[in-house]
């Protein structure tokens, strides 16, 4: 009878604890910009038949708008009142800055994430970017903003490992500032993080996203001289490292040396 009691006492203090727990996940907030982030998949193909709307209110694969040339991929919300804008001004400055040319060596896509807008969003984001400075990027046919139903917008990022998540205390998806460079066929080469690419990097994943199709002999060479930091998405210096290991070495190489001079020294003594 006694242990029948002990175990009635063990049941009723195990849901106890379970109802308490689930009390306190069910008060905590929700954390969207916690969720946001980026599972770095390298070599990851989005689907490029997947179907979007460009601004003009034209249905076309991603296939069709890439024509068979490296992309420049950036997620964002178009109609943002935040980091979006100040992204594709980093991002037109970068290209800006570097030798290859939008249309003829690469397309450049801005994919909304939010379900919720269209062409008319779209286009407002075309129109900003032309008022700011931007307009002879957007007036060529290599910048296309696109806008698609939630399947086919998750289809694309969950293949990117693009993670974003709705706030609805700000009635906005909360994502991260970067821009992915994928190959003609939609393979995922690299992501540059932050709200403004440095030419030099886009220029290098440009090379890779290229796979020799354009650039020529120097630029492929010059990828040999630099690796790709996944953690920072930045390409640092083969040389630079390289020296800095060497000085390094050099280091502990003398410290060494010293060290053991003055061990004999207090020997002698």
């Amino acid at each position: 009878m006694g242990t029948l009691m002990q175990r009635t006492y063990d049941l009723l203090a195990l849901l106890l604890l379970l109802a308490v727990s689930g009390a306190a996940l069910a008060q905590a907030p929700f954390d969207a910009f916690g969720r946001a982030g980026i599972d770095d998949r390298l070599g990851a193909r989005i689907p490029l038949d997947t179907r979007v709307t460009t601004a003009d209110g034209e249905s076309v694969t991603l296939a069709e708008l890439t024509d068979g040339k490296p992309i420049v991929f950036a997620p964002v919300l178009h109609d943002c009142p935040n980091i979006c804008g100040v992204t594709l001004g980093g991002l037109r400055a970068a290209i800006a800055n570097q030798q290859y040319q939008p249309g003829k060596d690469f397309q450049i896509v801005s994919f909304g994430i939010d379900p919720r807008e269209g062409p008319a969003e779209a286009a407002t984001e075309m129109k900003k970017l032309s008022e700011t400075g931007n307009g002879k990027l957007v007036s060529t046919d290599a910048y296309h903003a696109v806008t698609a139903d939630a399947g086919a917008i998750r289809a694309v990022t969950d293949a990117l490992g693009y993670r974003y998540a709705f706030d609805s205390s700000i009635n906005q998806f909360a994502h991260v500032a970067a821009v992915a460079v994928l190959t003609s066929d939609g393979r995922l080469v690299r992501w540059l993080y932050g709200v403004a690419p440095q030419p030099n990097d886009l220029r290098l994943a440009l090379t890779e996203a290229g796979e020799g199709a354009i650039g020529d002999f120097g630029d492929q060479l010059l990828l040999l001289c630099y690796h790709y930091d996944p953690t920072t998405g930045r390409y640092n210096s083969l040389v630079q490292t390289m020296l800095r290991v060497a000085g390094g070495l050099t280091v502990l190489v003398l410290a060494f040396f010293l060290g053991r001079a003055l061990l004999r020294t207090r020997r002698t003594e």
